[in-house]
């Protein structure tokens, strides 16, 4: 498939692809060059807050790991067994 460079360093994306990857307006590709070529991958964009707040959590249940303090369970089903007993 061919796309054209138009003016403003603008290029329309084939619909194919579009379809394909579920694309829509206003989502955002991370757009790099790469050994001679333009490589473009859709990302998700989380605020920063949002993503800080991730942080925390992780870095808290790391630590209560380590302590003992966070139940660990061998699979899906052990775990879904203990919230039904709760």
């Amino acid at each position: 498939m061919l796309a054209e460079f138009r003016t403003k360093s603008q290029i329309t994306l084939p619909k194919d692809i579009v379809t394909a990857l579920g694309l829509k307006e206003g989502d955002k590709l991370d757009v790099f060059e790469k050994d001679g070529m333009i490589c473009m991958i859709p990302v998700a964009v989380y605020p920063k807050k949002y993503v800080d707040t991730l942080q925390e959590e992780i870095s808290t249940l790391k630590e209560n790991i380590r302590t003992g303090k966070q139940p660990l369970f061998d699979s899906i089903d052990a775990l879904l067994n203990k919230l039904e007993e709760s």
